[in-house]
């Protein structure tokens, strides 16, 4: 069963086009990754899809239901959650107070305490962290609470963007373990990374973007050993 649904996404910015056609479907309970090249429109994707940018042709459908007319805090609140690539915190506030700045739908906030168990769970740094300002974290610490943040809202289906930009290889493998525990949870996600090798070894299903559009698609082990994405992603 497909839990999202991307049809034929056309889009840009300012009369620049910079998708072309695009065509995407999240299995439910699945860990889906969009990999590319810089600049090819995987940020882009994201954002139409989260209502950030209005397509130009094209729709998006979320639980069998059309959302391409629905603005972003409306599909937030359906359960359509994004990370946002450089993490976007309030760095002022505590990671207490930016966790419950994820809860913000009424489902969320009424199982807050159990979403902060679990979050805290996932990630034990943040629990010992919690009165501490986001601000002052390292840039791993700091995209976990990103995330963290995300999981606090109840997704249906959590969209992160660059989960491992920035980070030392060790925080990197640490937060892509997170995905793989979350994963075995049920939820749904659509991972759009950089780190090629990883995020296929963590994914069930991937696509790769090129130039606005689906190049190739495939089970994520598939496509690992593809010939051509070894040879342009991962230097084999």
């Amino acid at each position: 069963m497909n839990l999202l649904e991307v049809n034929d996404i056309t889009s840009g910015y300012e009369g620049v086009q910079i998708l072309w056609g695009v065509n995407l479907r999240l299995e439910k309970g699945k860990l889906t990754t969009l990999v590319g090249s810089n600049g090819v429109g995987k940020t882009t994707l994201l954002s139409t899809i989260m209502g950030l940018l209005r397509p130009w042709q094209g729709s998006v459908t979320f639980e069998g239901r059309e959302v391409t007319g629905l603005p972003a805090h409306a599909r937030a609140k359906a359960g359509m959650v994004l990370v946002p690539e450089g993490r976007q915190l309030f760095t002022e506030m505590t990671v207490l107070e930016n966790l419950e700045m994820g809860a913000f739908s009424g489902r969320a906030r009424a199982s807050f305490q159990q979403n902060l168990d679990k979050v805290f769970e996932l990630f034990p740094r943040l629990h010992e962290r919690a009165k501490q300002k986001a601000g002052t974290l390292s840039g791993g610490e700091q995209q976990m609470v990103a995330v963290a943040r995300g999981l606090m809202a109840e997704p249906e289906v959590l969209m992160l963007d660059e989960l491992s930009l920035g980070l030392s290889p060790l925080l990197a493998l640490t937060l892509f373990e997170s995905l793989t525990r979350l994963k075995k949870t049920g939820l749904t996600m659509l991972l759009v990374e950089q780190n090629v090798s990883m995020a296929l070894a963590v994914s069930d299903y991937a696509y790769v973007l090129a130039e606005g559009r689906v190049h190739l698609e495939g089970e994520a082990r598939a496509l690992m050993k593809n010939d051509e994405v070894r040879r342009a992603y991962l230097g084999i």
